[in-house]
């Protein structure tokens, strides 16, 4: 579980990003020392800031600045895409729609997900069904979000195969039936400024209320000059997570602190924009399958004393849709 950190551990990753499908990986030291650096960040904070990904910087940037592009449209415009149930919850959301705990979030997103067909997964899949909403204006949007997603669902593949490593485990320890064909969320969010006049008074100054996310593992891509998202160490104090450019917060998700029975936790954070500047964040959520049974390895519960301790299983779809019905006030 988290400890009494201070500070959010950085990990040049691109050893792992260079071997990840060699069938003995830590056989070269530098992977081994990636491999356990892994399993500390993922013991001691369950968050991380990871470099050498692979992603090219122009790339990360782009998808920040488009994002922002997207934003600066007219309110009329925005809402073209508007989120809804009939649009299996894909779209935009202005300031004020979603929820986190209760209380509505100060900021405005774009939600997309891995796009559900009907009758997918039966009863589990309904509410999920459905496109994602690309605005055609950016030029390029579309396109541009879709190889991102594909390179960070990548990179998520082979950074799990690391945590694998590193819970002992084989490097596919995370795939077939639990991330074998992986479910993936994408939240392009904006945050406005602490003082903007647009914001009803009714908003409270929190971006998004302190939470932990839905999955295994999360990719967050935020501008390089606010510091706003915060995670709360074991002592209740709030750590900020000051951007690292050309890096990547990674942060575990409820998937995964089942999956490993508790040795590693998903970690609860929240962001407040207390600049002046509006801020851009994407964050990439990797998930397992989207009708996966979640439980303890084996091998994690045999690590962690022989008792599972969490019973039964959870079904990741059935938890997400939970979490998404209660996430929005229209």
């Amino acid at each position: 579980m988290a400890t009494d950190f201070r500070s959010i551990p950085l990990i040049d990753i691109g050893p792992l990003v260079e071997k990840w499908d060699d069938p003995n990986p830590t056989r070269d030291q530098s992977v081994a020392q990636v491999v356990q650096n892994l399993d500390k960040a993922c013991r001691e904070a369950g968050f991380f800031y990871v470099t050498g990904h692979g992603i090219p910087d122009s790339m990360v940037k782009e998808i920040r600045s488009i994002s922002r592009q997207f934003f600066d449209l007219p309110y009329d415009e925005k809402l073209k895409i508007k989120l809804s149930p009939t649009t299996g919850y894909r779209g935009y959301q202005r300031v004020g729609v979603n929820v986190t705990k209760g209380v509505l979030d100060k900021h405005e997103a774009i939600d997309c997900y891995k796009e559900v067909k009907p009758g997918m997964y039966g009863s589990l899949g309904e509410v999920m069904e459905g496109c994602n909403q690309w605005p055609n204006d950016p030029p390029g949007f579309k396109d541009l979000m879709e190889d991102y997603v594909n390179r960070c669902t990548d990179l998520s593949r082979k950074i799990l195969r690391g945590i694998a490593l590193a819970l002992g485990g084989p490097l596919d320890m995370f795939e077939g039936n639990i991330a074998g064909d992986p479910f993936w969320v994408v939240r392009i969010i904006g945050y406005p400024a602490i003082n903007s006049r647009k914001i009803p008074d009714a908003i409270n100054d929190i971006g998004c209320g302190e939470h932990t996310d839905y999955g295994l593992l999360t990719l967050v891509n935020q501008d390089d000059d606010i510091t706003a998202l915060q995670v709360r160490n074991i002592d209740g104090e709030w750590i900020p997570a000051p951007p690292v450019p050309g890096s990547f917060v990674c942060n575990i998700g409820d998937m995964l602190k089942i999956l490993t029975n508790g040795i590693y936790e998903s970690t609860v954070h929240r962001v407040t924009n207390n600049s002046a500047k509006y801020r851009v964040c994407v964050a990439y959520f990797y998930e397992t399958n989207y009708d996966a049974a979640v439980e303890p390895l084996e091998i994690c519960v045999d690590r962690s004393g022989g008792a599972k301790k969490i019973d039964g299983a959870v079904v990741y779809g059935k938890h997400l849709v939970s979490k998404v019905l209660n996430n929005f006030v229209f």
